[in-house]
């Protein structure tokens, strides 16, 4: 029988509330109150999303520990090796769980995930184009969705893009990529050796909280409106629509364009800078804040990289943090990342617990 994970998880305990939260939802005049009807709506798909994983592994490692048995008792070899080719699947499930377990409350929000140019010219706006790819084709694999909240292109690649990934933990594991991301290869424009940089910045969305602690004051706003970028032609939008949006004390700013309305772009920018901040603060209580991601002043170069991605003279990636490293580059490009997000979590778990007892001290 598969063992029972009660200092990992509490089925018994998820089950419970899941059954309280629909009993509450039941009851007349829940949908009265919306905003919390919401919220409790969403503590029961949580609860439920985790639940369902878990029965999900317990009932993958009862499978194959049937299988094992009967491959022994009968000693039929190619039984044990499907069995064995069936564990690093298992593992990564049983990992994630393990991971889930690690990220808090603050941590079970929809991400905004904002990739940039840096210093590398054509070959750094290609660069940025394929980071996109990278992070959409991770998505795919995890079954999380994500949109284009904004983007700017250029004849080479991107220069600016913003992506909205929403699904459980989306911003648990992608905060780990927020940092400077280096490229080593042959450039395809010029022949010769180069390195590109791309900036990535990982925020909550804060769009279905009330986040007390994140207040935005009107005279530290810079506000300002302009015309937002077009396909051209008859699509050109003429109308001042996109907003920028500054917070004073920080230097740090949005844009936001998505929208035709003036108004949404202005009430998304603004959504979008509680979460810059929000990511600030918790930067701040790690001790691990570089605000140079997150102000217009930052430098996307040498020296704050992140990870390194080596395509030649060999293939590597490496992350400059936890000294992680993959030789499947290519592998890593078409969205393999888990390693890494995994890495860094037990990594920043690690330096969470080095600060809290420093702090004791």
């Amino acid at each position: 029988m598969f063992p029972r994970w009660g200092g990992i998880f509490d089925p018994d305990g998820l089950k419970l509330q899941v059954d309280r939260l629909t009993n509450l939802s039941t009851r007349p005049g829940f949908w009265d109150e919306r905003e919390k009807a919401e919220k409790l709506m969403r503590e029961r798909a949580k609860a439920e999303a985790t639940l369902n994983s878990f029965r999900k592994v317990e009932s993958n490692i009862n499978e194959l520990d049937e299988l094992l048995t009967m491959a022994a008792d009968e000693a039929d070899q190619d039984m044990i090796d499907e069995v064995v080719a069936q564990l690093p699947e298992l593992t990564a499930q049983v990992r994630e769980l393990e991971l889930k377990r690690m990220l808090s409350d603050d941590d079970d929000h929809d991400a905004v995930l904002s990739i940039n140019s840096g210093a590398g010219g054509t070959d750094a706006e290609d660069w940025a184009q394929l980071l996109k790819r990278m992070y959409t084709r991770w998505c795919d694999r995890k079954g999380l969705k994500y949109s284009v909240m904004s983007e700017t292109a250029t004849e080479y690649g991107l220069s600016s893009c913003d992506l909205l990934v929403k699904g459980q933990y989306a911003y648990g594991f992608l905060r780990a990529e927020s940092g400077v991301h280096r490229l080593i290869r042959i450039s395809k424009f010029s022949g010769r050796r180069e390195t590109s940089f791309a900036g990535v910045t990982v925020t909550p969305n804060l769009d279905d909280v009330t986040e007390d602690s994140i207040v935005l004051k009107d005279e530290e706003l810079e506000i300002t409106v302009m015309r937002s970028g077009g396909a051209g032609g008859q699509h050109v939008n003429r109308t001042e629509s996109a907003v920028r949006i500054k917070h004073i004390p920080t230097g740090i700013a949005v844009r936001c364009d998505q929208e035709r309305s003036q108004h949404q772009n202005k009430d998304l920018a603004k959504q979008r800078l509680k979460g810059l901040l929000f990511e600030k603060e918790r930067r701040e209580a790690e001790a691990a804040f570089e605000d140079a991601f997150l102000s217009d002043q930052g430098e996307i170069s040498f020296g704050s990289q992140a990870r390194t991605y080596t395509l030649q003279p060999y293939t590597m990636v490496k992350d400059e943090r936890t000294e992680h490293k993959v030789g499947n580059a290519n592998g890593v490009l078409d969205g393999d990342i888990d390693s890494f997000i995994e890495t860094y979590l037990m990594y920043a778990a690690d330096k969470k617990k080095e600060l809290e007892g420093e702090n004791k001290n």
